[in-house]
């Protein structure tokens, strides 16, 4: 069966969001690659090196101050839409006025514009509910309790998108990748280096339980796919590695990458959970900033099975992802 795509030039021009982080900063990258002009909006202070190294436009701005947004999407015709306020801990109102209210303003802006053709939000697989997944697909629906302002909001702002394709026409494409890994992770990886490193690290339950895993190269596939196919336009994708690992694999293989001793400890689930609740509640009552060692987002991250289908992004997107986890933690790691 034969799909539509379009060819982008130097004509368009490509925002940014979240430049400076991870997905944005790749994205940018194979943006110049492609012989594409990017505008980046970075906020104030940012680390632009790489971005001012690659040629991109900058233009200061934040998504919670919505006066600065019109000039970044000024004669914007494609908008890669990856900045969010990331974390597992504080204020759900926090997160909301950066990823829900900020979405919208970013929304209006770039619609305002007269001259977008294609959006792509990064949504994640945390919006699915938070408890053991097996083979689940873009049927099932998002959970809106969240387990966390994080996912609350990543949930919020993903059907805000959807309500705009509905009845404002945007021409977007939604995606929602697991836990992304990949080159300059400044947050995930490091901290689990820590952890590793001080021989506290101890998994949750199950050590053959699944990650949804993501490597940033894989996913900036499946988005250029969705910047330049026609035909998935209003479509929402599950988008992970091509195979999905196991905790042990997992960690076995950063360790290795780094010459590390494999973990052997093991807390069982139950107790794991016990502790993540008694700890949250402590943290909440003595207004700690910082999450606890154990929470409802670590809990979901190293104690539950997280098997994704990206079946429908296989089959109606063409993603092919073509990095392997264990090739893609080597390259993160080097």
């Amino acid at each position: 069966m034969e799909f539509s795509t379009v060819q982008l030039s130097s004509n368009d021009l490509v925002l940014v969001t979240g430049a400076t982080g991870l997905v944005g900063s790749h994205v940018a990258e194979q943006a110049r690659q492609k012989g594409l002009r990017v505008r980046t909006l970075v906020r104030s202070g940012a680390d632009t090196t790489l971005l001012r190294k690659w040629g991109c436009e900058l233009v200061t701005g934040d998504l919670d101050q919505p006066e600065s947004l019109a000039a970044a999407c000024r004669d914007v015709t494609v908008v890669i839409h990856c900045a969010a306020r990331v974390g597992d801990w504080g204020p759900t109102d926090d997160y909301r006025r950066v990823n829900v209210e900020g979405t919208k303003a970013l929304l209006e802006a770039a619609l305002a514009a007269g001259t977008l053709a294609r959006w792509v939000q990064i949504s994640s697989l945390g919006v699915y509910e938070g408890r053991d997944h097996y083979g689940t697909d873009e049927a099932t629906l998002p959970s809106t309790t969240g387990i966390d302002g994080y996912t609350l909001t990543k949930v919020e702002s993903e059907l805000l998108v959807c309500d705009y394709i509905r009845n404002r026409k945007l021409p977007a494409v939604v995606l929602r990748p697991g836990f992304i890994y990949g080159p300059r992770d400044r947050t995930v990886l490091p901290r689990l280096l820590d952890r590793l490193r001080s021989g506290k690290f101890a998994f949750l339950g199950s050590v053959d339980k699944l990650m949804n895993n993501t490597f940033v190269g894989n996913l900036c596939e499946a988005i250029w796919l969705a910047v330049e196919r026609d035909d998935v336009v209003g479509e929402v994708f599950n988008i992970r590695d091509p195979r999905a690992v196991t905790k042990r694999e997992f960690i076995d293989t950063v360790c290795d990458a780094v010459g590390l001793s494999h973990p052997k400890k093991i807390v069982p689930l139950p107790v794991a959970k016990l502790l993540a609740r008694l700890m949250e509640s402590t943290w909440k009552l003595l207004g700690k900033k910082e999450a606890p060692l154990l929470n409802s987002a670590r809990i979901k991250f190293l104690g539950l099975n997280l098997d994704f289908s990206i079946d429908k992004a296989i089959r109606q997107l063409k993603y092919q992802p073509s990095t392997d986890f264990r090739d893609a933690m080597k390259a993160s790691l080097k």
